[in-house]
């Protein structure tokens, strides 16, 4: 399963596949982000997007499409 994270930096949110030396797509706010880096990730065949908090941290992780995910509970 590929991962990607959507991090802050400078003035831009960027998606990034995890080892990629560049970003797959750069948005101007996480807003923008959140609505259209999940259709990326299914169109890339799906995988892990962890979404960062501005000062970096792991805020969330979700798993496109959702039958993916390895977790089986509910939420």
């Amino acid at each position: 399963m590929k991962n990607y994270h959507l991090t802050k930096e400078d003035d831009q949110w960027k998606l990034k596949q995890q080892g990629a030396d560049r970003s797959s797509k750069v948005y101007e706010t996480k807003g923008d982000a959140l609505k259209s880096a999940p259709n990326f990730v299914k169109e890339q065949g799906g995988g892990s997007l962890k979404i960062h908090k501005e000062n970096g941290r792991i805020q969330e992780e979700r798993t496109y499409p959702k039958s993916a995910d390895p977790k089986k509970s509910k939420g």
